[in-house]
């Protein structure tokens, strides 16, 4: 499987798609007016402490207060004492002996800020470099998951060990691009990792409450940090100046995959080429089709995301389990590129269509697991419910492909739904009897949207004529461009 990543760069908004075997599988986009804060590190001011939630409230310097949740508080180190917090508590149930309102507290930050909540924060501090994640506040060796090979992961954490050993400090994760790596590889990460944090301790001594103390990589440097050790064949971006900042990036932390960075310099944009714009369209609509002729229609709420599978025009060519079997096989692969293209998390409920063989069940959730064993994202999936759903969780970071590009609708608010014209014509209705009972005029003007205004015109024309009669009062009407359908107004004159 090929992987490529192209990264397109605007004056204040940065792109990038990983494509695999040509098809997109992610987006990741930022915007100079709101970056994502995830790994950011903050100096933060505990506001406020609830006892019976086990969490505090931290001013960060954002519009809304950060979450700190008491399993999120690290046992406290002499470090501590550089922000103006006691050392030496041991972990206790009570958040209470942890944190005080007043106390100043290094904090990174876990998830974006996501409609109306605000960051979250731990103060287990994580600081990633090319293979190595180091934790100062940890104590235990690690290796990531996706290195599947034991005799590689036994190399990598006994090398990682005997450098520890020799006067290390703090805990490691070895990542997956270390694959393959030599020691004295291993070795230059830690060294620059210990120069980090270093550099994050003294500006947070330095550092007022509410600011930004150390900040992770623009996304056109962290895709290549964090991506290319997936066996990415082409990197290719679209800005002259943009190129030689990752040529660079590339040639000082992974020379060996600089080569691999290129410039595009085509005449069409490096998005429409790869077809990345009509998926992301695409990505941003209810319904997606399936090859076979089904369809999955995808609802995001704010407690959770509902994905329901139809076979629509799809009708088999033997009977229909077998049908229904087929469909919720493709549904299941694209559901799984849907949740990375959309990056949707949380809680998501999947109601495949029903199936009485427990085998074909089985086979519809394994291959839904196969799929989703090349997400980045931690997920969890539930076996089928009663119901005959498919309940898991994905671990949701930043906000949804959905909430960075849109907003809700003026006109329903985010319901999905409006009143119709002929609910709007009776609720016209009734305002007029109750102005015109309460209040003397010489007419009636109603100000409506076109659809309305057409509706009481022609099929409503008589009642509205009868109506006009009632009150003993001429009824007129004026279209409001600006007004959308359930909007009106019943002005006396």
């Amino acid at each position: 499987m090929s992987i490529e990543i192209l990264v397109n760069v605007a004056p204040r908004e940065t792109r990038a798609a990983i494509l695999e075997s040509g098809v997109v599988q992610e987006i990741h986009i930022e915007r100079t007016s709101r970056r994502g804060l995830v790994s950011n590190l903050y100096k933060g001011r505990v506001s406020r402490v609830l006892p019976g939630m086990q969490a505090a409230f931290v001013e960060i310097g954002l519009e809304r207060t950060a979450f700190l949740h008491a399993a999120d508080i690290a046992a406290r180190t002499s470090d501590d004492t550089l922000l103006g917090v006691p050392a030496g508590l041991p972990p206790v149930e009570d958040i209470r002996r942890l944190v005080n309102a007043g106390d100043d507290i290094l904090v990174q930050v876990i998830k974006d800020p996501i409609g109306t909540k605000g960051a979250r924060l731990t103060t287990f501090i994580a600081l990633p470099s090319r293979y190595l994640v180091y934790m100062p506040r940890g104590q235990a060796i690690g290796v990531s998951s996706r290195i599947e090979e034991e005799a590689e992961r036994v190399r990598l954490k006994g090398l990682l060990t005997m450098l520890v050993a020799g006067g290390a400090e703090g805990g490691y994760i070895v990542r997956t691009a270390a694959q393959g790596v030599s020691e004295q590889a291993l070795r230059e990460d830690m060294a620059y990792l210990a120069k980090l944090w270093e550099h994050v301790r003294v500006s947070a001594a330095a550092a007022n409450a509410g600011s930004v103390v150390h900040e992770d990589l623009p996304l056109s440097l962290r895709v290549l940090r964090d991506e290319l050790a997936r066996g990415v064949s082409r990197v290719l971006v679209d800005s002259p100046r943009e190129f030689e900042r990752m040529r660079d990036f590339a040639g000082a932390f992974m020379p060996e995959a600089a080569t691999a960075i290129e410039l595009y310099a085509g005449q069409r944009p490096l998005f429409d080429l790869n077809g990345v714009e009509e998926e992301i369209a695409k990505a941003l609509e209810r319904k997606v089709p399936l090859k076979s002729g089904g369809h999955l229609v995808i609802d995001q709420t704010e407690s959770m995301t509902t994905i329901d599978v139809n076979t629509g025009a799809y009708v088999g060519h033997r009977n229909l389990e077998e049908t229904i079997f087929r469909t919720n096989l493709e549904a299941a692969v694209s559901i799984a590129r849907q949740l990375r293209l959309r990056n949707l998390g949380g809680i998501i409920i999947i109601d495949f269509i029903d199936m009485r063989d427990e085998p074909h069940r089985r086979a519809v959730l394994a291959a839904l697991e196969r799929a989703l064993s090349g997400d980045r994202a931690q997920t969890h999936i539930v076996s089928l419910s009663p119901l005959g759903l498919v309940e898991m969780t994905r671990k949701r970071t930043r906000e949804s492909l959905e909430h960075l590009l849109c907003e809700p609708c003026p006109s329903c608010e985010g319901r999905g739904f409006v009143r119709t014209p002929e609910t709007v014509c009776h609720e016209i209705f009734r305002e007029i009897v109750r102005q015109s009972r309460q209040f003397a005029s010489r007419e009636l003007l109603i100000l409506a949207h076109q659809d309305v205004v057409d509706r009481l015109l022609d099929e409503e024309s008589a009642t509205l004529g009868e109506l006009e009669s009632q009150v003993g009062r001429p009824i007129r009407l004026q279209v409001e461009a600006l007004y959308g359908v359930d909007q009106y107004d019943v002005v006396l004159v």
